[in-house]
């Protein structure tokens, strides 16, 4: 990068800032990206935390969105390195019964697996195969996004707000036959914050259902840092910079614009023309930004903020692959454990009273099944998280492994001998989270509730829903603007194409 102060300075190197970063750079801004961290990529890196030899991920570790979100694809990652892999199924949904629901990129393969629900199954993915990059475009442009919508269709739309204003359970109740196939939706609507039977909740685990059968859950090769390092390259390859260890404690405002930023060593930085936070925006606002800065109604939001729920995550070096008694479980990326709409209904309430939840909801990764070269040879990784209140009585240190042996144990009414297998596992709580990431605060993985109260025109607060702030020059790039959680960096783009727009 030349020398001198940036145009734009990006506050966090996730996959959000790197994004803005890549989009700036393009456009011929000078960047100079800051992390606090020692190295970037935020929730999206990989690292042996259990034994040599074995790479686990630490946050995010399958991308839905990797292959088909309309801000990564003009950026091409694969032409700077990343691999993308996929297993031969995508999302898994065994139960101690012997059912299995799974969803696959084949339309055929998901039908059978179904079965009496695989003509419900194709209608379904059959209007996702005709409208998919439309409906894309639609749901991560900067909102209203009238242009998308109308291209998307009245037809289309009409259909998806009937999805849109039904629980998981209304909507999958409706649509399928089977307990297997109904537990589908909602659990992966558990994702995030969103219950079975709350209202307009369907959305969430209906999007990520689509995104199964189509994107598909893929990994990339070597791990999700590859991600990170395939953003970077397109951001230096332009002249952008990257610091890492540069924790920034003040965004500084002259004349009403943003114009610098002060690193916690006391060193300022000044940004020409812009600066785009990859950060929460209870930070930005309460903390970043002197508090004359922000208007009294905005500082009252951010106190009062929605985050979702904490997330209780463990890695395991396994000796083998995990024992499945399903078969489509033994040959899929992600596997759910979920038994039932009841059973996921109950999971929700207990997380929401405060409890550990006494049967809990797991998302489980099998990323060595589709890249051998996350594990030694004949040996495997093992990733899983659990939905948890984000805080305790008595605290996590006193909770953390009875609640590990209780996923241990959940894990192990699927696959029996799967404790057998693990040669050492890494717990991590919500505040080990934390202080992993300083976004993911309670261990919310995505930035903020996802509840319908907290989307669109209410992300994080109206009126700045458009990645601006109330301070000129300062923009919101990360998952706590729309469209929210995932690997997509829509958030980031938009934030970058603001500021483009801002600047002519």
């Amino acid at each position: 990068m030349q020398s001198g102060d940036p145009d734009a300075i990006v506050v966090g190197a996730g996959p959000n800032g790197l994004t803005a970063a890549a989009y700036l750079a393009r456009a011929g801004f000078s960047v100079l990206v800051l992390e606090a961290e020692q190295e970037p990529g935020g929730a999206v890196r990989t690292r042996e935390v259990t034994l040599p030899g074995f790479h686990h991920d630490l946050g995010a570790a399958f991308f839905p969105f990797g292959q088909t979100s309309p801000a990564l694809l003009p950026l091409d990652l694969p032409g700077a390195g990343l691999v993308w892999r996929h297993a031969p199924i995508d999302s898994a949904h065994p139960a101690p019964d012997g059912t299995c629901a799974s969803i696959a990129r084949d339309v055929d393969a998901t039908a059978r697996s179904l079965g009496e629900d695989g003509p419900a199954w194709r209608r379904i993915a059959g209007w996702h195969a005709a409208t998919r990059e439309r409906l894309l475009n639609a749901l991560l442009a900067t909102p209203p996004a009238l242009g998308a919508l109308l291209r998307f269709g009245p037809l289309n739309l009409l259909r998806l707000a009937q999805v849109a204003l039904s629980s998981g359970r209304g909507f999958s109740t409706r649509t399928f036959r089977t307990e297997a196939a109904r537990r589908v939706i909602p659990g992966l609507a558990l994702h995030t914050d969103v219950g079975p039977e709350d209202p307009c909740g369907a959305i969430v685990g209906f999007m990520l259902t689509l995104l199964a059968s189509s994107g598909g859950f893929a990994v990339p090769e070597g791990g999700a840092g590859a991600i990170t390092r395939a953003l970077l390259r397109r951001v230096e390859e332009r002249g952008g910079s990257l610091r890492c260890g540069a924790r920034v404690e003040q965004i500084i405002a002259r004349q009403g614009r943003a114009a610098a930023v002060r690193l916690a060593d006391g060193e300022e930085i000044r940004a020409r023309r812009a600066i785009v936070a990859d950060v929460a925006a209870p930070t930005l606002y309460l903390r970043l930004l002197a508090a004359e800065l922000v208007p009294a109604r905005v500082q009252r939001a951010m106190r009062r903020f929605r985050q979702g729920f904490g997330t209780f995550k463990m890695d395991w070096a396994l000796d083998g692959p995990a024992p499945w008694s399903h078969e489509d479980a033994a040959r899929a990326a992600v596997v759910h454990a979920g038994d039932s709409l009841d059973d996921l209904a109950e999971f929700t309430r207990q997380v929401r009273a405060g409890a550990l939840p006494e049967h809990p909801y797991l998302v489980i990764g099998q990323q060595s099944l589709a890249d051998p070269t996350r594990a030694p040879a004949g040996r495997h990784t093992l990733w899983a998280y659990s939905r948890v209140p984000s805080s305790i009585d008595g605290g996590w240190a006193s909770s953390r492994e009875r609640f590990a042996d209780r996923i241990e144990a959940r894990i192990e009414e699927l696959a029996p001998g799967f404790r057998q297998r693990i040669l050492a596992r890494k717990i991590w709580a919500p505040d080990d989270l934390e202080a992993m990431d300083a976004n993911l605060i309670g261990g919310d993985l995505g930035g903020g509730s996802a509840d319908i109260r907290h989307q669109l025109f209410f992300r994080p607060v109206f009126p700045y829903f458009r990645y601006r702030t109330p301070v000129r020059g300062l923009y919101l790039g990360s998952s706590y603007a729309h469209p929210g959680a995932g690997v997509h960096g829509a958030c980031g783009r938009n934030a970058a194409l603001a500021v483009l727009e801002d600047e002519g």
